[in-house]
């Protein structure tokens, strides 16, 4: 029943006008913009009102069904529902398959519930579509943690930090993790 009643809210959205400004060269230029002022942040306060924007943007980016599905695993997730979640964002690539915020979130709803694999999948399809997309590739830091591959969430850090310099306690994560990568005692 619940599949059902995605699928119907998802039909009656879908058909609705979108809501947001769908200019995709001025989309991507103020995304260019905001990437420029990320890198020149003086501190991690203004970084974080630029990467809010820069995530707002990507939200954007999809319909008003898979936003709304997109809030909706987004509750599930922070309600330790990691099965549902991944439910909700897969009816939010099946509305949009080339979104990578769908791709991002079901990515993280994965890892959660211990599908590394699934999760490194997302996470790629995440970065074909943006590049610069520093959350999957936190996540991505996480995800080689968890498996112990220290080296490999030590590069994807690396690549985070290398588009978002400011990001609170990066550079403590970088060093920990370095450590780890040469043996030391962290």
């Amino acid at each position: 029943m619940r599949t059902f009643a995605v699928a119907l809210l998802s039909l009656v959205l879908f058909a609705a006008p979108a809501l947001a400004d769908q200019k995709p060269d001025a989309h991507k230029a103020e995304l260019d913009r905001l990437f420029k002022a990320l890198q020149a942040a003086p501190d991690e306060t203004a970084a974080a009102m630029l990467e809010g924007r820069i995530r707002a943007l990507w939200v954007q980016e999809g319909s008003p069904a898979a936003v709304l599905l997109l809030g909706r695993g987004e509750r599930e997730m922070h309600a330790n529902d990691g099965d549902e979640a991944v439910e909700d964002f897969d009816a939010v690539l099946a509305l949009e398959p080339d979104y990578a915020e769908g791709f991002n979130h079901r990515a993280a709803a994965k890892a959660a519930i211990g599908d590394y694999a699934g999760a490194i999948r997302d996470v790629e399809e995440t970065l074909k579509r943006d590049p610069r997309h520093f959350p999957a590739l936190q996540g991505l830091s996480r995800i080689a943690e968890q498996q112990g591959n220290w080296r490999g969430a030590l590069e994807a850090w690396q690549r985070a930090l290398d588009i978002d310099p400011r990001t609170p306690g990066g550079m403590e994560r970088l060093e920990t993790l370095q450590k780890k990568v040469d043996g030391e005692a962290t």
